[in-house]
């Protein structure tokens, strides 16, 4: 892999010069996990963040009775593990590959902080990252907390297929290569009331679903 090509892909990076990138290559570390396994876990030290390059990573926590909660999803040419930079010094979640291979540069977070610190450009563009994130985690804690499970799972399939859907006629197409579970774990449901709600989408022809994607017939009629 050339990963000096697919990290010059990353909004994030658009201000790096050639040379600038050529320096966050030398000092990352290529990493790859196998499917299912786990990049980090909760308590253990945040001292580094990593790019995503290929493959689908969970960002999740525990509950005290052990249930897996779900934060975010995460797809190629993002960043993650970067709250080093806010000066976490723990990881408060885990970070898992999902239903495939995993590769990842590893950047320490001290190494970082020198490059954001030599390009106000780099700065600001971490700045707005971050504020995002804090706006989505918002929104997805605002919708526990007002919404029903039915509104929250529709808002989940619009914002995938926003993010991920591809357009195929009147229709669009989000693959995702999420497990029924998996979605329950992030919408803040049963697993049982997920595959109900889908099946009544499906049902009324809204949607159409199997394991690794979902079709939605009309953005606007799924409500």
């Amino acid at each position: 892999m050339d990963v000096q090509s697919v990290l010059q892909r990353f909004p994030l990076l658009s201000t790096l010069s050639p040379l600038e990138l050529h320096q966050l290559v030398q000092m990352s570390e290529l990493r790859t996990v196998h499917k299912h396994g786990f990049i980090y876990l909760a308590d253990e030290p945040s001292d580094y963040l990593c790019f995503l390059l290929q493959g689908t990573v969970k960002i999740g926590i525990y509950s005290p009775d052990g249930r897996e909660i779900i934060k975010s999803i995460l797809h190629p040419l993002t960043m993650f593990g970067e709250l080093g930079l806010t000066g976490e010094c723990q990881r408060a979640e885990f970070a898992c590959a999902m239903n495939q291979e995993v590769k990842y540069c590893a950047v320490k977070v001290s190494d970082f902080k020198r490059l954001i610190q030599e390009n106000f450009h780099l700065a600001q563009a971490v700045m707005l990252f971050l504020g995002e994130r804090l706006r989505k985690a918002e929104r997805q804690w605002e919708s526990l907390i007002l919404k029903d499970v039915r509104t929250r799972i529709v808002e989940f399939l619009k914002e995938s297929a926003g993010e991920r859907g591809r357009q195929v006629g009147f229709e669009t197409l989000v693959k995702h290569g999420l497990t029924q579970q998996d979605i329950a774990n992030l919408v803040g449901a049963s697993r049982q009331t997920v595959t109900a709600i889908l099946n009544e989408l499906r049902k009324s022809n809204l949607i159409h679903f199997n394991r690794n994607s979902i079709l939605i017939r009309d953005m606007e009629k799924l409500n």
